[in-house]
């Protein structure tokens, strides 16, 4: 849960810098979610990119909407993993689990 639900913090953001602004309005959780999820999907648009391949082409290999592959490049949705996994195979790519430390 985050922690904007606390009605007594007052946060003032522009005494603040957005690192720690950050820290006080999400859990460390949250904040290690939003890093994976930011890094995953710029590793998808470098390759797609890499690759010459246009949005619209990689929905047409990969049977995923033009428009979901928009959204969820622009950050404003949260993919299921099979739509990622999808995406993924359709650039010859996968996903690897590693460490984070």
């Amino acid at each position: 849960m985050s922690k904007l639900s606390n009605q007594n913090t007052k946060i003032s953001p522009v005494a603040c810098e957005w690192q720690d602004l950050r820290k006080e309005l999400y859990t460390a959780e949250e904040i290690a979610e939003s890093d994976i999820r930011v890094a995953l999907i710029g590793q998808m648009i470098e390759s797609r990119k890499k690759a010459g391949i246009s949005q619209y082409e990689l929905a047409k290999t990969s049977g995923v909407k033009q428009a979901i592959i928009s959204r969820l490049e622009a950050g404003s949705t949260d993919p299921r993993l099979s739509t990622i996994i999808r995406l993924l195979a359709a650039d010859g790519k996968t996903l690897q689990i590693v460490s984070l430390k």
